[in-house]
């Protein structure tokens, strides 16, 4: 019993003790006790920390006291302060935080809760609740740490990762989670973040810390462990008297994005387009009126039916004694109409009183013209030698100008005008920054090459990632070896080799002279050795890490100065710049840059406004291009540009061309001289007559006037200084050949459809041939010449300029025609009435006698006895009228649809190795061109209101400049603008925060000059700061540093130095006193299109504008701006407005041609009219070919579309003048009649000559030429000639101006002894003829 109750004390003692000791031991849990304190250790990577299972110390050293008022605020108790950290551990603490507060002290609560994490690791009293030690090694102090367990609870590890998720690195455009997760911070999540940060592979974290994330308590054969729980402070609180993170650093600090305003929806009545719909409308109108009026004429008018009255008869038929067309009587029954070709057609007498005060004025100004020209036409055919030697004289010193003629080849100034806000800009940035950069690049492929590169993930990972060929090692050394190839290209120039050393922008210089080169290449610096650089295991059997895992963790951080992978090695470019994977690699899909298809390498060359010192760059880029066109290789594919390609191969494709052009010009050079000639028919032909008769000599020296014209007008402007264009010599001589020749046809072929009157001498004859045909010759050079002045009020100076020498050279060719082509002219004549030959004008054959006048040609005959009767028809006229005006319906209807811009690939030959590039831009570039959204002088930076304004981090609101840029760039299909900027002013900020050992900003202690982040000296010390306000360094400290800051270069400790990102971007005025202009710098999106470029500088644009609008009502100052600028800017402005300046260019000539047609057809308002609406619809029913062509609108088409306006008017206005003057009694006759005489002079003038040399232009090489010469200028000819020679007689025969009262009264009463009547004359001569008789 005894024994038995003694065992019972015992277990119930134990089982006390037990309590007792579980009591014991939980309360010691509670509390808590350290891992470890002190570093024993030390290793590649860091210190490792001395095993210590005891109660936390007090701290007392000074250092290590401030050290945690800094970084670990929350631990620091007082006094009494208990740690289970030395001062050494503070400091290797301090040391390892300087790259994170770099990167999350934009975002306060971030970087509070990251601190917080290791300062609990390292320092905290109660370590041993949340902490576990897994291993230790020994060492000479005792035994180390080399790994533990960190219990964390998931609401700590899920706030600090939210809190940092979005933090931004400005320099690099990229999240700073991309830095510290081993992956890009799109793939990061808490669990992966703090494993990757804790694990030894990382090459940064001298011992293993397995982070376990869970909110339950966790036993282990250790002990119990209760997960740490510090309270989190979400990004979008404040931290103390910190202010909460940035919209850019915090989504959940943003307010709500606006929505992407819908596009405009298109016009539509009925779900069928606007202009569809209206055009169609317009077409039925117009012919429900046409027909009812074609039917009422017939019916009422006509009496088709004969049911009218035969007194009506002396109204005249149209078509009586010319087509007796056939009718229709009451009967239903064809029958011809009464009448016979020598029935008269009785016109009413007209009395003085029955005329207008305009028709007197019209006919007063027509005699005026009629005589001045005939008295001046007689006094240069009576003498020639001395019109011809003035007007050569004059002629030749005008062309003299040419030996000052200059050409504008530079695209800026011929697509952008002087005072053009995309001009204005453009210089605002270069001479406040400088030119952008030269760039030669290289499109590097593996043609036929779809394999793979697997590549294992360092253990514990057993996932496979698939690289494509691309990134074969093999490949990479290959093309290594052609960028080294590249670097080592040398040229000469004035007897000195350059280098590329020479001339290429070095960002660093000059610490560091190593150019920049734009290649995923320079992730290994340049170095095969680099390349081929492995880390073994612990046991060297398997990879940690190779080439490929340093590439995919510098494409997730390129701005990183070390990989954590552990090849230690530096993510910048020898130049210092980071690369960004976005730019040298192309052909991926979204942000997997391992699928890319493309190797994208550029090598920055400095530029110069000084274009003299771009001489050596250009001759090294001369080099450059020699040798890739020398390189080949099976196994890639490359295709490269230059700054100077696109010129050198626009100079090429015109140099091609030459010939193209020179045939064109010589095909209807020799057409000219050989048409003009007056042949006999062949029955009497011989070929001594046909010598006689031709008139090379004459058609030789009339195009060597239009050539002279041309001339005089190139010398003229350039005595005023007014460069030519390339356009100007290639569309001028066309145009005015156009137009010279027409007036040549006119003036020869009326001469010799002319008889010479009894007693009159050659020289009166051709007087009075030019008092006939002077006046339309005038009417139509006045016009164009008049409209093209006018054309010149436009701002863009490649039509600006090209009016102005159109406009003189038509001007001018009028000129000689009137003076010297007379001369020649009557000489000519002489010669043909003396029997000489022509070109021998020496050798005088027999007594053949040469034609005497009254000459009319085959085309002559046709178009008067033929093609105008049938042409005006009763049943073909309505035909005529429907189908052109379908056409125009047509034509109209897609006029909003054409396209805008020029496809630059057009502008090279057809055999450019330029295509390729552009090909290979356009297949696998994936961002688009940098975007510098400037600010200009005027900005207080130094303000903590004028900092706010710009800002991006801590404290700056949602609309500054950096915050509505990240709005944007959220947007970025909609807003074109690829990334957030890279911000200088946070940067700075950032720079100048005293943490980190060193701290950035440093300075000599006994100089107290600037001290480089890489110096490592012991006399360098922290830049010592004044009064902050609001955390932001006073405005003394923030002008004193941030000169040092701009030539601080990046380094391992230190990664925000401004040297290289921010050197050139930021203006010191005032002796470094102030601010002066600055850029922040981001990306467009990939642009392929013309729609693409326009877009995106209109966007560009409202974004700078909402900017300049928040900062001016932010700082209440109305003087601060903020632009866009972008290289391409300055070529693709004109296409916002280029709609806009067509219509008005347009418009302006075509108005200037009415006025001018309506004065000198004698106040003639109809016939003004009728050459509107011909030159109306020519306009349109080219803009519509344009559309169905595929021939966009831009500068180069607009100035073909104002000389289509130029020949138009010669296809109409002697037509139109022609059927004004003419006296017979209807419409139709006066059409038939205009058409006989005019008709065939322009269409052997202006269409035939024309289409030989136009055809010879489908044949160039240039895709410009075929494009917008050969179309373009095949499209003037034929609606301009099938407008003039077939819609406005047609349209003439119905809505024609009335027969003018005054010229019939004078022609009734100009003889006393003629009839009261007007006998129409038998052989339907025209009034030139009539009056003449």
């Amino acid at each position: 019993m005894w024994l038995l109750r003694e065992k019972k004390v015992v277990n119930m003692l134990a089982y006390f003790l037990a309590v007792c000791l579980c009591g014991i031991a939980f309360t010691k849990a509670e509390e808590g006790q350290c891992v470890w304190y002190g570093e024993c250790k030390s290793t590649k990577p860091g210190m490792i920390n001395c095993l210590y299972e005891g109660p936390s110390k007090v701290m007392t050293d000074p250092e290590g006291l401030d050290i945690l008022r800094t970084y670990c605020p929350d631990l620091v108790t007082g006094n009494e302060t208990k740690t289970c950290c030395d001062v050494d551990q503070l400091r290797t603490l301090q040391s390892n935080m300087g790259l994170p507060q770099q990167f999350f002290l934009r975002c306060p609560s971030c970087y509070n809760n990251f601190l917080n994490l290791y300062c609990y690791l390292t320092c905290g009293p109660h370590q041993s609740r949340f902490m576990e030690v897994n291993g230790t090694v020994p060492s000479a102090k005792g035994t180390a740490v080399k790994a533990v367990t960190y219990y964390l609870t998931d609401e700590y590890a899920q706030g600090m990762f939210n809190s940092c998720k979005d933090v931004q690195m400005p320099s690099a455009n990229e999240k700073a989670l991309s830095v510290f997760c081993g992956r890009p911070a799109e793939e990061c999540s808490a669990e992966a973040w703090l494993t990757y940060m804790g694990s030894i592979d990382n090459g940064h974290t001298p011992f293993g810390i397995d982070f376990v994330i869970g909110d339950r308590n966790v036993t282990t054969s250790n002990g119990t462990y209760v997960p740490m729980n510090y309270t989190i402070t979400p990004c979008d609180k404040r931290y103390k008297n910190k202010t909460a993170c940035s919209c850019q650093d915090c989504e959940t600090s943003c307010a709500p994005i606006p929505p992407i305003p819908p596009p405009p929806k298109p016009c539509t009545i009925l779900h069928i387009d606007c202009y569809y719909f209206a055009f169609a409308i317009i077409f039925l109108v117009f012919n429900l009126f046409f027909y009812i009026y074609v039917i009422c004429y017939n019916v009422m008018i006509r009496n088709s039916l004969g049911v009218m009255d035969s007194s009506y008869s002396h109204l005249g038929s149209d078509d009586e004694e010319y087509s007796s067309v056939l009718c229709v009587n009451g009967d239903g029954k064809k029958k011809r109409r009464s009448g016979s070709q020598n029935q008269k057609s009785s016109i009413p007498k007209i009395s003085h009183a029955d005329i207008s005060c305009l028709e007197k004025t019209g006919s007063w100004m027509e005699t005026v013209l009629e005589n001045f020209f005939c008295s001046w036409g007689t006094f240069c055919s009576k003498h020639p030698i001395l019109i011809l030697v003035v007007g050569l004289v004059i002629a030749a010193a005008l062309s003299a100008g040419i030996s000052i003629f200059q050409v504008t080849t530079d695209p800026v100034k011929l697509w952008s005008a002087k005072d053009s806000r995309a001009r204005t800009e453009r210089d605002y940035f270069n001479s406040h920054f400088g030119p952008f950069y030269r760039t030669e690049q290289l499109i590097i492929t593996r043609p036929h090459n779809n394999t793979f590169v697997p590549h294992t993930l360092p253990p514990p990972s057993e996932k496979i990632v698939n690289y494509t060929s691309l990134f074969d090692k093999e490949f990479l050394h290959m093309t290594l070896d052609l960028q080294l190839a590249i670097e080592n290209i040398t040229a000469e120039y004035n007897g000195k080799t350059v280098t590329l050393k020479d001339i290429c922008f070095q960002p660093l210089a000059p610490d560091n002279t190593k150019c920049t080169i734009q290649s995923i290449l320079q992730y290994y610096q340049n170095d095969h050795k680099n390349i081929d650089k492995v880390k073994k295991g612990q046991y060297g059997f398997f990879t940690v890490a190779d080439y490929l895992d340093h590439l995919s963790y510098c494409m997730q951080a390129p701005a990183s100065t070390q990989d954590t992978v552990g090849l230690n090695m530096s993510c910048l470019a020898e130049s210092g710049q980071p690369i960004f994977p976005w730019i040298s690699l192309g052909g991926f899909d979204g942000k997997n840059y391992n699928s890319s298809e493309a190797l994208v390498i550029t090598f920055v060359v400095n530029n110069h406004l000084d274009e003299d010192m771009n001489k050596k760059a250009e001759a090294w880029e001369k080099a450059f291009i020699e040798f890739m066109k020398s390189f080949s290789s099976p196994n890639m594919t490359v295709s490269y540009s230059s700054e100077r390609s696109i010129e050198d191969e626009i100079n090429r494709e015109s140099s091609s061309d030459v010939l193209t052009i020179l045939a064109s010009y010589l095909i209807m050079f020799g057409y000219i001289a050989l048409t003009l000639g007056q042949y006999r028919d062949c029955v009497e032909c011989s070929l001594p007559n046909l010598v006689v008769d031709s008139k090379i000599t004459l058609g030789l020296s009339g195009v060597l006037i239009v050539l002279l014209s041309v001339s005089s007008s190139l010398g003229l402007f350039s005595y005023c200084g007014v460069a030519a264009t390339l356009i100007i010599i290639e569309v001028v001589p066309f145009l005015v050949l156009a137009v010279g020749v027409d007036n040549i046809f006119i003036l020869v072929q009326t001469f010799q459809r002319d008889k010479q009157r009894p007693g009159e001498s050659v020289e009166e004859q051709i007087g009075r041939i030019l008092g006939k045909v002077g006046p339309s010759m005038m009417l139509s050079s006045f016009s164009e010449s008049i409209a093209f002045f006018l054309g010149a009020l436009t701002n863009m100076p490649a039509v600006r300029v090209f009016s102005l020498y159109a406009a003189l050279a038509v001007l001018i060719d009028f000129l000689l025609q009137i003076t010297v082509f007379i001369a020649l002219m009557t000489m000519d004549a002489k010669r043909q009435r003396d029997n000489r030959l022509d070109m021998c004008c020496f050798v005088k054959m027999g007594n053949q006698k040469s034609q005497d006048g009254n000459y009319e040609g085959l085309l002559y005959k046709f178009v008067k006895e033929y093609y105008s009767h049938f042409l005006l028809k009763e049943w073909v006229r309505p035909i005529v009228m429907t189908i052109f005006v379908l056409y125009f319906c047509i034509s109209g209807a897609v006029v909003n649809k054409l396209g805008i811009g020029l496809d630059q690939k057009l502008s090279m030959p057809d055999d450019s190795y330029v295509l390729d590039y552009f090909k290979n831009l356009s297949a696998y570039l994936h961002t688009g061109a940098p975007v510098y959204f400037v600010v200009e002088d005027g900005l207080d930076y130094r303000t903590l209101e004028g900092q706010n304004a710009i800002c991006g981090g801590n404290g700056c609101p949602q609309n500054s400049l950096c915050g509505q840029l990240f709005t944007a760039s959220l947007q970025a299909k909609y807003t074109k603008i690829a990334q957030p900027t890279s911000s200088w002013l946070d940067d700075y900020l950032s720079w100048l925060s005293p943490g980190g050992d060193p701290p950035c900003c440093r300075e000599n202690a006994a100089s107290h000059k600037f001290c480089p982040s890489t110096d490592n000296t012991s006399t360098c010390i922290g830049c010592p700061m004044g009064q902050s306000i609001h955390g932001r360094p006073n405005a003394k400290d923030f002008m004193k540093y941030l000169p040092w800051f701009l030539k601080d270069n990046p380094g391992v400790k230190c990664a925000k130095g401004g040297h290289a990102a921010y050197g050139s971007g930021v203006n010191l005025i005032r002796n470094k006193t102030n601010v002066g202009a600055t850029y922040f710098m981001t990306y467009h999106t990939i642009m392929t299109e013309n729609e693409d470029y326009i877009s995106g500088l209109k966007m560009a644009r409202k974004i700078a504008d909402n900017i300049t609008s928040t900062v001016r009502t932010m700082l209440n100052n109305d003087k601060i701006t903020v632009f866009p600028y972008s290289v391409w800017y300055v070529f693709y402005e004109q296409y916002l407005t280029i709609v806009k300046d067509t219509v008005e260019n347009l418009c302006i000539c075509i108005g200037a041609i009415f006025i001018v047609t309506f004065l000198l057809l004698g106040f003639d308002f109809f016939s003004a009219l009728m050459i509107l609406i011909t030159i109306g619809m020519v306009v349109i029913d080219i803009l519509g070919f344009m559309y169905f062509w595929n021939i966009t609108l831009n500068a180069v088409s607009l100035v073909n579309l104002v000389m289509a306006i130029g020949i138009s008017v010669e296809f109409c206005a002697h037509v139109t003048r022609a059927f004004a003057v003419s006296l017979l009694p209807t419409r139709v006759d006066r059409a038939r009649d205009s058409l006989a005489h005019m008709g065939s002079s322009v269409l052997s003038g202006i269409t035939l000559t024309k289409l030989g040399g136009i055809i010879v232009l489908a044949f160039s090489k240039s895709q410009l030429f075929q494009v917008f010469y050969f179309r373009m200028y095949l499209a003037m000819v034929l609606y301009g000639a099938t407008h003039g020679l077939i819609f406005l007689p047609v349209l003439l025969s119905y809505i024609g101006p009335p027969l003018n009262k005054a010229k019939l009264y004078k022609h009734q009463n100009k003889d006393q002894y003629e009839s009261d009547s007007i006998i129409v004359p038998s052989d339907n001569r025209s009034n030139y003829q009539s009056i003449g008789s």
